[in-house]
């Protein structure tokens, strides 16, 4: 019979996302005019006393006589730390309900505040083992119990020696004190936590590093709530993805790398290898190159409403999913296109450059209002139907073409054919996608039907527009102006050179991309990409999905949940209902989406089966990918 697993787990750093030192300092000290030094005295004795190189008992002493803190203080900081709980700990707050019996806190810390932490937990008070604050009449902390063992160097060591527990004893922990319980012989493993605090001095001694504690419940095979411990996860995130983006992903617990610019194929190739999730904006191309070297890539994230730059087929047949931000940036590139049409027609560009190179050149010379002009909108979608309202609102006369079937908003005129908007219209602004068929949609021909002195506002994708017919009809005067933020060939990075056919031309405004780049639209994308990603993982969510079929789940409620993920062939269903049948396993809720190449099942199974079931849904032909989420 094995030995039962003990858990020793530090507080300070370890439980808690802090020091509540540090942070009773924060509360004590709130209103000494030496505040800020006080508190960083008393952060750089901490990580003395963490590391091993002043003594526990003498960084104790210090940090005390700094804080002169009271019990009511002590109130406050208990109400600061429940927010502070690391976020692991958190996830396997059932965990440790569960298993209250074997699990201890010896900490450094106090008890005073940290066992109406610990407890809400379902950590027994008698498995917590800390300092106590000695008070005067006042309740002000004037010192510590210095019979406590744990005030002493090595305390740790002596508290655990007398609890003198059964079983095979692991500590988890941030500092030295954690690794000298295992130093002196009383643990079998000493787990360096550093989900919050890294110090080398302390992880260079451990059996094993731990980003979470789910990485030490999946290594031990007692993860009961997740299926996979997320510290495991890779995220690689380009092309200065939004902050927030970075802070929400590591918040889940993912291991992130950022890198500033796009990558090549071959950088990619090789950084990708180990990737489970993939961040990318416009300029990095997802090849099918990229993808045979993607092992492990369980789904990318286009932080922009495109995903031309994805190979989005050869992702469906390796089972990974991609999401982008169809909405988030809409009112920013309508706001752009509004901006340029109105400086098109007043030739602004012009202006401002003459003025800049000393030129007074006050003439009202082809200089126009919006007003009662014709918009042509080609492509209705999100961006075209807003820019839509918007134009109408300020007096310009609507005209959109679809390829698809839109129902027209405002006042806006449908029309049938391509040819007749780009004949009718004084401003042409386009705003369709980026698949192939788009690709010169603009070309020689279609320009030479467009109204003499037209202009033409091209926010959506490169390739769509001819260039060299664009400054053809440009120099010829047959385009009255242009503005271009998107090219068929950008630079990779902003160190790279641009170069284009089109600097220099009048009434000409040339933008590095940036339709979606204000700061709402890039925290709105960091917002909602990662979201719908985290909950694929954690769910199997793929609502929103670009290449997925769209299937939006309820909660997972005591069950597990089989995603199997195939080839949209016949009986694929069947065959996965006869396996669980022919393992006597009951569904508790079944879902079942296909497009027309892969077809997307959500099984969930009452927690107890045969392991032998898993393999064999897994064996079934035409299996693309599958995963279990518990």
């Amino acid at each position: 019979m094995p030995k039962i697993k003990k858990f020793i787990i530090d507080f300070d750093s370890t439980f808690t996302r802090v020091e509540a030192l540090d942070i009773l300092g924060e509360i004590s000290l709130s209103n000494d005019p030496k505040k800020n030094e006080k508190l960083q005295a008393i952060k750089d004795i901490t990580d003395k006393g963490m590391d091993g190189s002043l003594t526990f008992r003498e960084s104790l002493e210090q940090r005390l006589q700094i804080l002169q803190a009271n019990k009511s203080q002590i109130m406050e900081l208990i109400v600061a730390l429940k927010q502070k709980v690391s976020k692991s700990f958190e996830r396997n707050r059932d965990w440790l309900k569960d298993n209250a019996e074997d699990v201890f806190i010896i900490s450094n810390g106090f008890k005073d505040f940290i066992i109406p932490i610990v407890t809400e937990y379902g950590i027994k008070e008698e498995n917590v083992f800390a300092n106590d604050f000695v008070y005067d009449p006042t309740g002000k902390i004037i010192d510590f119990n210095r019979e406590n063992p744990l005030s002493k160097n090595k305390g740790k060591s002596e508290t655990l020696r007398s609890i003198n527990l059964e079983g095979d004893i692991y500590v988890i922990g941030d500092g030295y004190t954690d690794y000298e319980i295992k130093a002196s012989g009383l643990a079998n493993k000493f787990y360096a936590f550093t989900e919050n605090v890294n110090r080398p001095q302390v992880t260079s001694q451990a059996d094993h590093i731990a980003p979470s504690f789910d990485e030490i419940l999946y290594i031990n095979k007692l993860n009961t709530k997740f299926s996979y411990p997320k510290s495991r996860i890779k995220v690689l995130l380009l092309e200065n993805v939004h902050p927030i983006a970075l802070e929400l992903l590591k918040d889940e617990g993912y291991q992130v790398e950022v890198a500033s610019g796009a990558l090549s194929e071959e950088e990619l190739c090789e950084k990708i290898r180990d990737i489970s999730i993939l961040g990318i904006r416009s300029k990095t191309n997802v090849t099918k190159k990229v993808l045979e070297h993607a092992n492990r890539l369980l789904a990318i994230g286009a932080f922009c409403i495109g995903t031309n730059q994805i190979d989005l087929e050869e992702c469906q047949k390796r089972g990974v999913a991609v999401f982008n931000a169809p909405f988030s940036n809409t009112r920013s590139v309508v706001e752009m296109a509004i901006a340029e049409i109105i400086f098109l027609m007043r030739r602004f560009q012009d202006k401002s450059v003459g003025m800049h190179q000393g030129k007074w050149d006050k003439s009202a010379t082809g200089s126009f209002e919006i007003r009662g002009k014709k918009l042509g909108i080609v492509g209705y979608g999100n961006i075209g139907a807003q820019l839509s309202v918007l134009a109408e609102n300020l007096g310009m006369n609507v005209f959109y073409y679809d390829v698809i079937e839109r129902l027209a908003l405002g006042n806006a005129t449908k029309l049938n054919s391509l040819e007749e908007l780009l004949a009718t219209c004084d401003v042409i602004s386009l705003h369709v996608d980026g698949r192939k068929d788009n690709k010169c949609l603009i070309d020689k021909n279609k320009i030479a039907k467009m109204k003499p002195g037209a202009l033409l506002v091209n926010l959506s994708r490169g390739h769509v527009v001819d260039i060299p017919a664009l400054r053809d009809a440009m120099l010829s005067g047959h385009i009255g102006g242009c503005a271009v933020d998107v090219f068929p060939e950008e630079p990779k990075n902003n160190k790279e050179p641009f170069t284009s056919e089109l600097i220099g031309l009048p009434n000409t405004i040339l933008t590095p991309h940036i339709g979606g780049s204000t700061l709402e639209a890039q925290e709105n994308i960091a917002r909602f990409v990662p979201g719908k990603i985290m909950e694929y993982i954690n769910t199997g969510n793929t609502y929103n999905s670009v290449n997925f079929p769209n299937i939006q789940l309820p909660f997972l409620k005591k069950a597990h949940r089989l995603i199997h993920l195939h080839q949209n062939e016949p009986g694929v269903l069947a065959k996965i209902n006869q396996v669980l049948a022919n393992y006597q396993i009951n569904i508790v809720g079944q879902y079942l989406k296909t497009n027309e190449r892969i077809g997307y099942v959500i099984t969930d199974i009452d927690k107890v089966y045969d392991p032998e079931a898993i393999e064999a849904l897994k064996n079934i032909p035409g299996t693309i990918r599958f995963r279990t989420l518990y």
